[in-house]
């Protein structure tokens, strides 16, 4: 049974997630033949020392996590292995997600319980092209206000796995412009049809299914400014 260490954390004004903070270390196994990781050794929130309490996950979820995410990791321009990425789950009923450069990304609860297949990997492609074009260096602000558990993506044993926590820093995150977030759409769609499917559908759908579950604004639009004209770009894509 995995376990996910929780560490208790306020949410930055810039960043609409809120809620508790979880820290879970998916243990992913590849296909046979990928290499696995060490990992990084990591420290609590300072003078803090009481037994962060413990919840459940399903490992279902870390094998789905990495069965949508690798192939497009593959499929960017720069790609990124498995071991260079960094997740943080964060227990929210705001659906959202976000990059901190690197390969460090944060998905919420509700995200992941609310979203189908096609439409977390729309929201993951999204986000892995804004790490693919250099945006987050632009909007990412490091090392203040949120105390937040990391983990490393490299393998699952279905069914199991004991989860590490790995504190980072996660700081206030600002808005993309519009500029940055068509060319992450388009970006995050060619990384899609890279991976074999159709990426201009998965895209433009996600964004539609983005808009009525938060209506517009807050959640994922507090941080990536949503407009029906992002939609429409998408379907008319070439």
């Amino acid at each position: 049974m995995m376990k996910i260490d929780r560490f208790p954390g306020n949410s930055p004004s810039g960043l609409k997630w809120g809620g508790r903070i979880f820290s879970i270390l998916l243990a992913l196994f590849l296909l046979a033949g990928c290499a696995g990781i060490s990992i990084p050794g990591g420290s609590g929130p300072s003078g803090g020392s009481a037994a962060p309490a413990t919840v459940k996950i399903d490992p279902a979820q870390a094998e789905r996590i990495q069965r949508i995410m690798v192939p497009l990791l593959s499929s960017m321009n720069n790609p990124l292995k498995p071991s260079e990425v960094r997740i943080g789950v964060i227990e929210s009923k705001d659906i959202n997600a976000a990059n901190a450069g690197g390969g460090e990304f944060y998905l919420t609860t509700a995200l992941l319980q609310r979203a189908d297949e096609n439409q977390l990997r729309g929201v993951l492609a999204h986000e892995i092209a804004h790490d693919d074009l250099g945006h987050v260096a632009k909007t990412q602000a490091l090392g203040t206000g949120l105390q937040i558990g990391t983990i490393i993506l490299d393998q699952i044993l279905p069914g199991s796995g004991n989860i590490t926590p790995i504190i980072a820093d996660l700081g206030v995150l600002k808005p993309f412009t519009r500029r940055e977030e068509y060319a992450a759409d388009e970006h995050g769609a060619e990384i899609l049809r890279r991976a074999g499917y159709n990426g201009r559908e998965i895209m433009a759908d996600t964004l539609t299914w983005m808009l009525k579950s938060t209506g517009g604004g807050g959640g994922f639009f507090a941080t990536h400014p949503g407009t029906e004209d992002r939609i429409q770009r998408i379907r008319e894509m070439a």
